[in-house]
């Protein structure tokens, strides 16, 4: 059976069982339950010593005793994807248990003819989708044995393509045993990710970014997928998951034309920033 290695342990989390188990559980222990039972979440990928507290507050939304499939849709960070693509081992491994593959699920997507196959060393490279399988693993670890995961990797998709791929992924949506963590950071601001958006009107540098997110977070939170582009357009904002976003939104926009009685909700839960920048030397995510 083919494994994809857990690269990032030991370097961005912890790599140690027992040390990771602890850390997960205390962070949910202090998240509340106030906006689930999730079927979609939006959570951060960056080292769990900058975000690992903040994830909590979305996985503590999740209800494991009804997930037994859960889609990670993560952003392509190392290679040009001009679509999406699929696992191409069969497991993941985490620090606390593996992770199986849902190769039916995989095999009903790739017949789509939309979807490609992540090259294994690229797979293990890239960091968006492995940040959420410890979480992951943690929430689900009284069902470690009935369920699977899905991990997408999504490339640089437009308004068009996330839409075709929203669509693709909307029956998946409509089972309430399908759980979808969507991977992203927000704002990267900083000379290092050439974006130093500041409107001094706000404040200091760290409160003008974190304005802007919440304006890009609001927008979401009115799930239409053409505003959010729009928001993008306009200020440029390095939400490294935008395009995840996007596919999530148009996912949602077509849940509620197939089921118009039924009114998803979507609310960010907590926000942070890796470091509070003042000057332009500064930078954070």
């Amino acid at each position: 059976m083919s494994c994809r290695k857990a690269k990032h342990a030991g370097s961005w989390y912890t790599g140690s069982e027992h040390e990771l188990s602890n850390q997960l559980a205390s962070w949910l222990q202090k998240a509340d339950f106030i906006h689930g039972p999730a079927r979609a979440i939006i959570v951060p990928h960056a080292g769990y010593r900058y975000c690992g507290a903040c994830s909590a507050h979305a996985y503590r939304q999740v209800s494991p005793e009804v997930v037994r499939r859960v889609f990670i849709l993560g952003p392509s960070h190392h290679i040009s994807l001009s679509g999406c693509a699929l696992a191409s081992v069969s497991k993941y491994k985490t620090p606390l248990y593996d992770l199986l593959i849902d190769s039916k699920v995989n095999k009903e997507l790739n017949m789509t003819g939309y979807f490609e196959w992540i090259d294994p060393d690229v797979d293990e490279k890239e960091h968006s989708i492995e940040m959420q399988l410890p979480f992951i693993a943690k929430v689900m670890e009284s069902y470690k044995d009935q369920f699977t995961i899905i991990p997408i990797l999504v490339g640089t998709v437009n308004q068009e393509k996330q839409l075709r791929y929203g669509k693709i992924l909307l029956n998946y949506l409509r089972d309430p045993q399908n759980l979808f963590v969507i991977s992203s950071d927000f704002c990267h601001w900083g000379s290092q990710f050439r974006f130093t958006y500041y409107d001094s009107s706000y404040g200091h540098i760290y409160e003008s970014t974190e304005h802007l997110d919440r304006m890009g977070m609001n927008i979401i939170e009115n799930l239409n997928p053409v505003e959010f582009i729009d928001y993008l357009k306009k200020y440029g904002n390095t939400i490294c998951g935008r395009h995840v976003i996007g596919i999530l939104l148009q996912m949602i926009q077509q849940f509620s034309l197939v089921d118009p009685k039924r009114k998803p909700v979507l609310k960010f839960l907590k926000y942070t920033q890796s470091n509070q920048c003042v000057s332009t030397s500064d930078s954070s995510i």
